[in-house]
């Protein structure tokens, strides 16, 4: 059996992305995320407009009659202030800055009606807006366009003890419902390193994955209904609760993913799982190849995994042991990440912690979760004698106390979706036009996406082409054309520029 050490190193796990807990456990807001330009010694943002080659299309201005009408509409809920302004101009990476003058905070469905109603008469562009923690640029806008946050949009609208459905409005932030729902047993089918500030609605209208995609599935099959406003002002309720409709269309399935381009999610019903009772954390050593060996010379540097050539050794071992792992693990093995060395010495340098196995070319998380401890700790020990015997494993240790099983992930072995960090000093346009082309090249060579998990945004708008074909790129163009004629509905995101 594995030695059942604790980790050394909860520290750095629990470290989480966009707004997770700080060190004293609190949230951290958008706010402070994104370091206004007014905090000393924080340069400030360039301009979206002056950064990339885009035009602004032909909207209206922002008219004081169009103030005065919002303010009717949302009363105290519009927002002209130009601090208040800089933080949601702003994305999270701090790349992109857009310049709107105005941002509005509805309550209910029927106040977005009316704004988009009026914004579509007056043909002035929205930028749909949740919690900001998007890392592709779709929830900021790239001109002058309103902003229209869901932030205040943020109540429970009813859950069912039996069925575990959740209908709760899009503004409702991820963690707040995880804490609501895990009081009666159930959790959310998502969990993410931004769940402190992201939104439900923006979850879904980025079809978010996270965390908990390998074992509950993206939200195409959690998600139930939706309403939804459309460009004109119609309100779309597709709000069902039944796991089971045929009649027609799938109509939500349209907004799942299309940020913010087609309509404003306004509530959501999803499917939550019940609580498991039982949660298993290893972090596991994959076999080292002899040329890796002890006593062997290691490279400074290892390749990105995703890099590697296929008969390189060490990555198909960590294959191999996802291919165990699912056929003696199956229905409680629910995530399956893995990191290779480069990423652990980075850990040591930059945060002073050690590792607790031995030095390796790749390393491998498996969680399992359940409702009977005694059957998965069974489980997970025949797979751990298994993977040991057979040295597919060489080193690891466990981890069942609950606070240090909650670790955010790495990479997303189990679904086939992988993090490509790439970190400089400054941001560098040559470098972006170096690296770029070069991975969404091999990415399409491989018949992969270039947007696993992210979504498309302002960022890759114009690389759809690597995994869309021409016809289906058209059909989009479409979509779009039929639901949104003007185009008001966050411009410049998703789809590719046209001439």
């Amino acid at each position: 059996m594995l030695p059942r050490r604790p980790l050394a190193w909860p520290a750095w796990l629990l470290r989480g992305a966009p707004g997770a807990a700080g060190s004293w456990g609190r949230p951290v807001g958008p706010l402070a995320r994104r370091g206004c330009c007014s905090a000393p010694g924080t340069p400030e943002v360039p301009l979206t407009r002056e950064r990339y080659p885009v035009r602004r299309l032909p909207f209206s201005t922002v008219s004081k009659q169009d103030l005065a009408a919002f303010e009717r509409i949302v009363p105290g809920g519009v927002v002209t202030d130009p601090e208040a302004l800089q933080a949601p101009n702003v994305d999270w990476l701090r790349t992109l800055r857009g310049c709107s003058k105005v941002l509005l905070r509805p309550r209910t469905s029927e106040e977005v009606s009316h704004i988009l109603r009026h914004c579509h008469e007056r043909n002035l562009a929205v930028n749909p807006q949740g919690g900001n923690t998007g890392m592709v640029g779709g929830s900021v806008p790239v001109f002058d366009e309103i902003i229209l946050s869901t932030a205040r949009m943020n109540r429970v609208l009813s859950f069912h003890s039996v069925s575990g459905i959740l209908v709760c409005q899009a503004g409702c932030v991820l963690e707040e419902l995880s804490r609501y729902v895990e009081e009666r047993d159930f959790i959310m089918p998502l969990d993410l390193g931004a769940k402190g500030s992201c939104h439900i609605g923006g979850n879904v209208a980025t079809n978010a994955g996270g965390l908990r995609f390998l074992r509950y599935g993206s939200l195409h099959g959690t998600v139930l209904g939706l309403e939804v406003v459309l460009a004109d002002g119609t309100v779309l309720d597709c709000l069902t609760s039944l796991r089971k409709d045929n009649t027609g269309y799938d109509l939500k399935q349209l907004f799942i993913g299309s940020e913010g381009t087609l309509g404003i999610i306004t509530t959501v019903s999803i499917l939550c799982p019940p609580k498991p009772r039982a949660v298993n954390v290893a972090f596991l050593v994959t076999c080292v190849p002899p040329a890796c060996g002890p006593g062997s010379p290691r490279p400074a540097r290892l390749p990105h995994p995703a890099l590697r050539t296929p008969g390189c050794p060490g990555f198909a071992e960590v294959l191999q042991t996802f291919s165990t792992c699912k056929g003696m693990l199956g229905e409680i093995l629910s995530a399956f990440e893995f990191m290779d060395a480069v990423c652990m010495q980075l850990v040591g340098r930059h945060l002073h912690l050690a590792s607790p196995v031995q030095e390796s070319p790749f390393y491998v998380l498996i969680e399992t979760s359940g409702s009977n401890a005694g059957h998965d700790a069974e489980k997970l020990g025949h797979f751990l004698e298994h993977a040991l015997g057979s040295g597919l494993v060489t080193d690891g240790t466990m981890a069942t106390d609950q606070r240090k099983v909650k670790v955010p992930c790495v990479l997303l072995a189990g679904d086939g979706n992988l993090h490509l960090n790439v970190t400089a000093e400054a941001f560098s346009p040559s470098l972006l036009a170096a690296l770029e082309p070069h991975v969404y090249e091999w990415t399409a060579g491989q018949q992969g996406s270039v947007s696993a998990e992210h979504g498309v945004g302002f960022r890759k708008r114009d690389v759809l082409g690597y995994s869309k074909p021409p016809g289906a790129l058209q059909l989009m163009q479409q979509l779009k054309a039929l639901l949104d004629p003007k185009g008001i509905l966050n411009p410049y995101k998703t789809l590719p520029s046209q001439a």
